[in-house]
């Protein structure tokens, strides 16, 4: 991760603006007590009248220059922190998107959203106004202090005394919220995950009459939160008081003991007047303590949470130098290929080849491995040994940009973003995938007629994962999404499943029309995979039967037996 002094060094000059016009602001409102000195000495007690309209001017101008001064610092402290925290939130997104997927296995949806929009707002609030007052606190303090010291040292010496105090309780309260914080920063997202998924899941919800245990779930982790939350306030609530009360008493304190100077001629009472608003000024700065230290303890303990996601590596790395192809044939092999994952081998000795233009069916039951072959073909994960390559070079000296933009994949678990149809099936490509290319890509996966039907047609937004739309709708603007890609290579993981077989026989039909694609067909059905060139037959992660459609019937095996399950007895339609 990039250490938030380097965001923050990219604007320094705006920095040290905002930290001129503060000090300016400053300056001038320290002139405010020294001109009431001179008002009371001069013209109230020495009866200097002409001084007056002179000194009142400089109130005037002390106060404009006060306003100037605070607007332009907040101003741009509020730009400069919107700025970072807007490329500290993107880049975040950036490196997240990066990683493999193996991470997101791990992590739940709800944490990264925690992380990316409270915990980067939490960072935003301390680069801008709330460090804007932890700067300002110090520099005020510090003048504020020296012009005590001018006027009275022995006076001065008790509010420094005072500050010591106040500011060793603050380093007290701060260690004490900083545990809490990362506490209420775990719940946050672990509450932000479980009402998505509830969010997200409502159909399933409903449809198994779960609410109330869904909303008991909920509940116990709100009223954990809740419970961190108070016991973030009794902290606040155990030290606050310190500081308001210390921030009452001092002013007080000051007075009386400045008047028993000024009855004994030490200090005038214009002097005492003028330490009495030097009092009223550095009462704010100790009264601010407690929420600034609040408030950056919320941030600290947000910093450590993004850390922890920058120190998070992708498991696939690029070559330094990747290996580009000048064009990309669509031939696929994969050579005596073993993968794990958590301890379990899934994929044994995989060994197949695939040639331009040609069709592969993989089939096999549920776990068997099939759509792991996918996820190693895209480097979604790394193959354990063995070796595979596309047009014959390793996918590993590949850049990941072209060997996954050489992919379509319809995937098992179809997934449709709230919004046209149309930007659907462009998804990241709107400026190359013009209307028609679009149109025809519809008509290919027999998407066409119901889009047609509706009455925005393909500028129709359909709801969020989809909804709204049948399953076999959905599968079908998924095939159209891969189909209008042109990519060289198509892969469809179980991706008809929710198609009557009339349909998807009319689908697979179209898809032999792509002559030129490579296509890597995974079906539970043997009418999704029967006009493959080569089909293999899956168990317990290796390669059990393989062959075209006729030699695995004749070989009477577990694809046989699979026939049979599905159709009755073989008939003349093998």
């Amino acid at each position: 991760m990039k250490k938030l002094g380097r965001y923050m060094l990219k604007y320094w000059y705006a920095y040290l603006f905002a930290i001129i016009c503060m000090v300016v602001a400053i300056v001038l409102d320290m002139l405010y007590p020294i001109i009431t000195k001179s008002i009371v000495d001069d013209v109230i007690v020495d009866g200097r009248m002409e001084l007056l309209t002179g000194l009142l001017a400089g109130i005037f101008v002390v106060g404009l220059g006060r306003c100037l001064g605070g607007y332009f610092k907040e101003y741009t402290f509020d730009v400069v922190s919107a700025r970072i925290g807007a490329h500290l939130r993107k880049d975040l997104f950036s490196h997240v998107q990066g990683l493999s997927m193996d991470y997101f296995d791990d992590t739940n949806t709800g944490e990264l959203m925690a992380r990316l929009k409270d915990d980067v707002d939490y960072i935003w609030g301390a680069i801008g106004y709330v460090g804007m007052l932890v700067i300002e606190v110090v520099i005020h303090v510090s003048i504020v202090l020296y012009c005590m010291f001018r006027l009275s040292w022995k006076l001065a010496l008790i509010p420094l005394a005072v500050m010591a105090v106040i500011g060793t309780v603050a380093i007290v309260m701060e260690r004490k919220l900083d545990k809490i914080y990362e506490e209420i920063s775990e719940e946050n997202a672990v509450l932000t995950t479980i009402a998505e998924e509830n969010l997200a899941g409502v159909r399933t919800v409903k449809a198994f009459a779960r609410e109330k245990f869904e909303i008991q779930k909920f509940l116990s982790h709100n009223k954990r939160y809740y419970d961190l939350n108070i016991r973030q306030s009794k902290v606040l609530v155990r030290y606050y008081p310190v500081f308001q009360f210390v921030g009452k008493l001092l002013p007080v304190c000051m007075v009386i003991l400045g008047g028993a100077m000024v009855v004994e001629g030490e200090m005038t009472l214009g002097a005492l007047v003028a330490f009495a608003e030097y009092c009223r000024n550095i009462v704010w700065p100790m009264e601010m303590l407690g929420w600034l230290t609040n408030d950056l303890s919320t941030a600290i303990a947000s910093y450590k949470k993004i850390d922890k996601i920058y120190r998070e590596t992708s498991s696939i790395q690029e070559e330094a130098e990747p290996v580009v192809l000048p064009n990309v044939a669509g031939g696929v092999s994969f050579s005596h290929v073993d993968f794990s994952r958590g301890g379990q081998k899934i994929l044994k000795d995989i060994s197949f080849q695939l040639a331009p233009g040609g069709t592969l069916g993989i089939m096999g039951a549920t776990g068997s491995g099939k759509s792991s072959i996918i996820n190693l073909l895209q480097r979604f994960f790394e193959a354990e040994k063995g070796q595979i390559c596309l047009d014959g070079e390793d996918i590993r000296k590949l850049s990941l940009k072209q060997l996954r933009g050489s992919i379509s994949t319809v995937m098992q678990d179809v997934f449709l973003f709230s919004d046209t149809i149309e930007e659907n099936i462009k998804m990241g490509r709107r400026r190359q995938i013009d209307r028609t290319t679009m149109t025809q890509a519809a008509e290919l996966a027999h998407a066409r007629g119901f889009i047609e039907k509706m009455n925005e047609q393909y500028d129709t937004v359909i709801g969020e994962r989809g909804v709204g739309l049948s399953g076999g709708q959905k599968q079908r603007i998924s095939i159209a999404r891969a189909i209008a890609k042109h990519n060289p290579i198509l892969v469809l993981d179980d991706s008809t499943s929710a198609l009557d077989m009339e349909t998807e026989a009319q689908i697979h039909e179209a898809l032999e029309e792509l002559k030129d694609t490579t296509k890597i067909i995974i079906g539970h059905r043997i009418s999704a995979v029967r006009s493959a060139d080569e089909i293999i037959f899956l168990e317990n992660g290796a390669i059990a039967e393989r062959g075209t459609h006729q030699e695995l019937m004749e070989k009477k095996g577990l694809y046989y037996e699979t026939y049979k399950a599905q159709y009755g007895e073989v008939s003349a339609w093998q």
